[in-house]
């Protein structure tokens, strides 16, 4: 199976790839539906982490995101976003499209990123849009500031984040006609599931699927490989012969 992906990868003109929540469970991330410990099958999503929860009960909504959300920042890459930051960089692959918001791509080096869920770098005041960076809310909230509110209109500020009923933020669609121009799309660590993104590999020519669980659009897929991303993504490199080791 690797060796197919490798062969993929050196023929293709135009390939990106697409990941998901499980590439970051090797830095200490929780993924969001493996069985028995995803996050969302222990709490609701459309109360813990959407516009609707943020705006009807902000200080809440806060309490249960600000603690893990910040301890995000402090996370370093793993193997995968190593991996595929090299990848990038030697021309296997064009950019990264990602669901996560962990800034863990951006640490490690991706230069055509789209963050099509958004990021924990900054946010932004939901009335005169005024722009801070994240560590400034995360230090309200440690203030006793609940809900973080913003310097100049004393209005709500919010992570400049994706919550569930948002519009999808401006790097969707630029990420949507990325993929449209692709021959291959590597998708890991994704279950697919989470839509308009799940639809994207739909768009490529060609798609590889690597996650642990299967996900709706296997049977579409040119290659599927049921293993963690980092063993998948270290065997890539290797056989490519690529340093990701001091791609930081």
């Amino acid at each position: 199976m690797i060796d197919r992906v490798v062969r993929l990868l050196k023929s293709s003109l135009y390939a990106m790839a697409l990941t998901g929540a499980g590439i970051s469970t090797e830095s200490g991330i929780p993924d969001y539906r493996s069985k028995g410990l995803g996050l969302w099958e222990k709490y609701n999503p459309a109360e813990a982490a959407s516009i609707s929860s943020l705006m009807s009960n902000p200080k809440s909504f806060f309490n249960f995101n600000i603690p893990r959300w910040s301890k995000y920042l402090d996370v370093k890459p793993n193997i995968n976003h190593r991996v595929l930051a090299a990848l990038e960089k030697a021309g296997y692959i064009q950019g990264v499209i990602t669901q996560n918001i962990d800034n863990l791509h951006f640490k490690a080096g991706s230069k055509n990123l789209f963050e099509v869920h958004g990021h924990l770098r900054t946010a932004s005041c939901i009335n005169c849009g005024e722009r801070y960076n994240f560590t400034e809310i995360v230090q309200q909230f440690s203030n006793g500031v609940n809900p973080p509110i913003c310097n100049k209109c004393k209005a709500l500020v919010r992570p400049d984040v994706v919550l569930f009923g948002d519009p999808m933020c401006d790097d969707y669609y630029r990420a949507l006609e990325q993929v449209k121009r692709c021959d291959l799309l590597i998708v890991a660590g994704s279950s697919l599931q989470v839509y308009p993104v799940a639809q994207l590999p739909l768009y490529s020519q060609k798609f590889v699927i690597i996650n642990k669980e299967s996900t709706p659009l296997d049977e579409k897929a040119e290659i599927v490989i049921h293993d963690t991303a980092g063993k998948v993504f270290k065997a890539i490199a290797e056989k490519l012969d690529i340093d990701f080791n001091n791609i930081l």
